[in-house]
C-alpha cells in the first residue's frame, strides 16, 4: 500500500505544489520563500520519517501569513488523502520533545473531527522575520484540512525558536505514531462506531 498524495493550490496570493509520503525516509525538498518554515518543515519531515516536497510562491512582500497558512492547508489535504479510509492505523499518537530549556507536547487523534487546542505563549513576536502568530495559523489549517484532533502544549521555555522547534518535532513524532499500521487490527477501522 502506497500512502502518498500530491496537492496543488493556486490563488491570487499563493501558488503551492506539495507532495507527501507517509511512509518515507525523512527526505525533504523545500522551497517556500519563508526560510523559517523551510527549517520547521525539514525538522517535521526528518522526525516523522516522512518524505515531503514543497514549492511555494506567495505574497511575502506583504508578510509570511498567506504562504504559511496555505502550506498548512495543502499539507493537511495531502495527509488526509494519503491515509485514505485509515483502516489499520493506530489513530492516536503523542510525543514530548525537549529542546534545550523548552518542552513541547503534541497529542493527535486522526478522528475525522477537526479541532485544535493550543496552550502556550511565545516570548517573542518574531523569529527572524517570521511572525510567531503564524505557527497557530499553520497548525489550525493543518488540523482542519487533515480532519484531525490536534492538541499542542508548550509546557515551558524562554527561547521562542526552541519552543516552536519542539512543537514541530513533537508533531512529527506524534503523527508518525498515529499513522503507523497496527498489524493486530488487520485493516479494521480503529473506532467502535465503525467509521471515522
Amino acid at each position: 500500500m502506497t500512502r502518498t498524495a500530491s496537492v496543488e493550490r493556486n490563488t491570487k496570493e499563493t501558488q503551492i505544489s506539495l507532495s507527501f509520503n507517509v511512509d518515507g525516509t525523512g527526505q525533504s525538498s523545500l522551497k517556500t520563500d519563508v526560510p523559517f518554515m523551510d527549517h520547521m518543515l525539514d525538522l517535521f519531515t526528518k522526525h516523522g520519517q516522512f518524505d515531503l516536497t514543497v514549492e511555494a510562491n506567495g505574497d511575502i512582500e506583504i508578510d509570511d501569513h498567506h504562504t504559511t497558512e496555505d502550506i498548512g492547508i495543502c499539507l493537511g489535504q495531502a495527509l488526509r488523502e494519503a491515509l485514505g479510509d485509515k483502516r489499520g492505523i493506530k489513530r492516536y499518537g503523542s510525543a514530548f520533545v525537549p529542546m534545550d530549556e523548552a518542552l513541547a507536547q503534541v497529542v493527535v487523534d486522526l478522528s475525522n473531527r477537526p479541532h485544535l487546542e493550543f496552550k502556550g505563549e511565545f516570548p517573542s513576536q518574531k523569529v527572524g522575520t517570521f511572525d510567531t502568530e503564524n505557527v497557530h495559523e499553520f497548525l489550525w489549517k493543518f488540523a482542519l484540512e487533515a480532519r484531525m484532533n490536534l492538541h499542542v502544549i508548550v509546557h515551558y521555555g524562554h527561547n521562542t525558536h526552541h519552543m516552536i522547534e519542539g512543537i514541530f518535532k513533537a508533531l512529527a513524532r506524534a503523527l508518525d505514531e498515529a499513522t503507523m499500521v497496527d498489524p493486530r487490527i488487520e485493516g479494521v477501522l480503529p473506532s467502535t462506531k465503525g467509521m471515522l
